[in-house]
């Protein structure tokens, strides 16, 4: 099973971001674009593991005492950077609950030998990512060129802001890839005090 830890978002959250996407999405056409009923906010993605790990992992989650936070979402960006873009995103704002949860969640599956996130934890929601699809990137791509256009026309807009909404619960999704896209199951909740 394929799978991560991640916090859910507001319907209102999520619809306002759809109405942001129906008005952009045009302006990359070649990006791939999450659908907005999968956005979401990872706190690690964990990958392949079998089923009897998978419960250990929800064991292991049970444990953790986070506190529910807020989180603000508003603006966007690019990763790595805007000129060679290959992630398209907006921003999260929270007060230090979010990073601390985030690393409770690393320290509990290290405990299980799941290694901790590369990068650092850097909170944002996916919205759409250039490039193909588990092709290797060469040293000529130009992964960014499907970005510019975006880039052009979000320069002349106002940063938006999409809503504010208090994290009460994080989860385990279990991930499945198809010609679609992903599609994501929640297999546990685990509530936050």
């Amino acid at each position: 099973m394929r799978i991560f830890v991640a916090l859910d978002i507001d319907q209102t959250i999520r619809q306002r971001i759809e109405r942001f996407l129906e008005g952009v999405r045009e302006f990359a056409p070649d990006a791939r674009w999450v659908r907005p009923e999968s956005l979401h906010v990872t706190l690690q993605f964990v990958g392949e593991k079998p089923p009897q790990t998978v419960e250990q992992v929800k064991s292991s989650l049970a444990k953790i005492q986070g506190a529910a936070m807020e989180l603000a979402f508003r603006g966007y960006g690019f990763f790595p950077a805007p000129k060679s873009a290959r992630v398209f995103w907006v921003g999260i704002e929270a007060g230090p609950e979010l990073s601390s949860l985030a690393a409770e969640i690393d320290e509990a599956l290290l405990a299980m030998h799941i290694p901790k996130e590369e990068h650092a934890f850097s909170p944002h929601l996916t919205l759409a990512r250039g490039g193909k699809s588990g092709a290797p990137r060469q040293a000529s791509d130009r992964t960014g060129v499907k970005f510019d256009r975006l880039r052009e026309k979000l320069n002349a807009l106002p940063q938006p802001e999409f809503g504010t909404m208090t994290a009460r619960e994080f989860f385990l999704y279990e991930s499945k890839l198809s010609g679609g896209g992903a599609q994501y199951t929640k297999l546990e909740r685990f509530p936050l005090r």
